[in-house]
């Protein structure tokens, strides 16, 4: 039986960090406050799409972003990775 798994679209995914940031008022400041990190490097990284979010991390970005983990995720339908179950 082959199954199709969507693959996430870093870059756009990123993006929706992004947007979803400032529609929400934040600074990519406030985002290295309240995750705690010493440099706003990770967050940088997230949006730019170069690292994704650990998923404790992305239960937070949800939480303060007020928005579900699927409305963070972008799935890149175009790169489905098949495989036999």
């Amino acid at each position: 039986m082959m199954q199709n798994i969507p693959a996430i679209n870093m870059a756009g995914t990123g993006q929706r960090i992004s947007d979803l940031r400032r529609a929400a008022g934040l600074s990519v400041k406030d985002l290295q406050d309240i995750f705690g990190f010493a440099t706003p490097q990770a967050i940088y990284k997230w949006q730019h799409g170069t690292a994704m979010p650990t998923l404790d991390n992305l239960v937070v970005l949800s939480v303060v972003l007020g928005v579900a983990i699927d409305d963070i995720l972008v799935l890149d339908s175009a790169s489905i990775i098949s495989f036999s179950a």
